[in-house]
């Protein structure tokens, strides 16, 4: 649904991104991470056409941005990290004059217009002026802007910033329902928890390069990331030797430690060599992003 082949954007002698290529299929929530500075910005506004690639391809639903702009703006809906709202008109009046824009009119456009102000919980307020919305109740306008015309892709930068939780978690559920119909989504947070509850893959970018794409799970595996495994029960009439393939942190009579990779596949098995053990308690500690994050690019992502 979407695609970016060799992304290249320079300014004179700066380049801010710099071959940058990635897919995103239907129904899918493609996380893109980077620190401020990394080219994360410089590839939204070149997917979104707001800026011209100085060399490489972006297609929407199979049509180019270079060559077909129009027809590939027509399935992709933007919600800007920036608030696009009239504040002296109502929400009803931003929707009407937005959905227009998108081409939509009488009974079709009120429908779609009641459907996403209920989807983003604001179907009480829909009368009152922008200008009396708190900050997360705008983020939730915004949001339903671009979603009116239903389009197949879509590009959420930062759409949680500075939301109050009630309006985080109505964005949050709305981006699940859309994956679920089928909405190729570009996801872009500081939030890492965002990302680890939405994201199916994930595209680190650092300095204008992708320096690492996939699921968390295969983030985890290329960096050589391994969980901690916690067991505490009685472990007085067993062998250490129960577990010479994999790394023990502690061994006890009361609990046993070790680093095992992708536990959550294995714990069963592993479990399994304890059944003469009486075990109380099994915790798991795995690498999550924002470890990874920091070891793949030396710092935090909200800096």
């Amino acid at each position: 649904m979407i695609k970016i082949q060799s992304l290249t954007k320079t300014y004179g002698q700066f380049t801010a991104a710099d071959a940058v290529s990635f897919d995103v299929q239907a129904g899918e929530v493609f996380g893109l991470l980077g620190p401020n500075g990394a080219g994360k910005s410089t590839t939204i506004n070149c997917l979104s056409g707001l800026l011209e690639a100085t060399s490489g391809d972006i297609s929407i639903d199979g049509h180019p941005m270079v060559g077909d702009g129009i027809n590939a703006k027509k399935s992709l809906g933007l919600v800007p990290q920036e608030l696009a709202l009239y504040e002296d008109l109502t929400a009803l009046e931003n929707l009407n004059f937005w959905g227009q824009a998108y081409g939509l009119s009488g009974k079709t456009l009120n429908q779609r217009i009641q459907s996403v102000l209920q989807q983003v919980g604001l179907s009480d307020r829909q009368k009152d002026l922008v200008n009396t919305y708190s900050g997360g109740m705008k983020r939730r306008l915004n949001f339903a802007c671009a979603i009116l015309h239903e389009p197949k892709a879509l590009l959420l930068d930062e759409p949680t910033v500075g939301v109050d939780p009630q309006s985080r978690e109505h964005l949050l559920t709305a981006v699940g329902e859309l994956k679920q119909k089928g909405t190729a989504v570009i996801y872009t947070s500081h939030y890492m928890e965002e990302v680890e509850r939405l994201c199916d893959r994930i595209a680190i970018i650092d300095k204008g390069h992708v320096i690492a794409q996939g699921t968390i799970g295969e983030l985890r595996q290329q960096m050589g990331e391994k969980d901690l495994i916690s067991l505490r029960g009685d472990f007085s009439g067993a062998s250490q030797d129960l577990l010479s393939d994999f790394e023990v942190l502690e061994w006890t009579d009361e609990a046993v430690r070790f680093l095992c990779p992708n536990a959550a596949e294995q714990l069963s098995d592993l479990l399994s060599r304890f059944k003469d053990c009486r075990i109380k308690e099994t915790s798991v500690q795995q690498a999550n992003l924002e470890s990874l994050f920091i070891k793949l690019t030396g710092r935090a992502l909200r800096d």
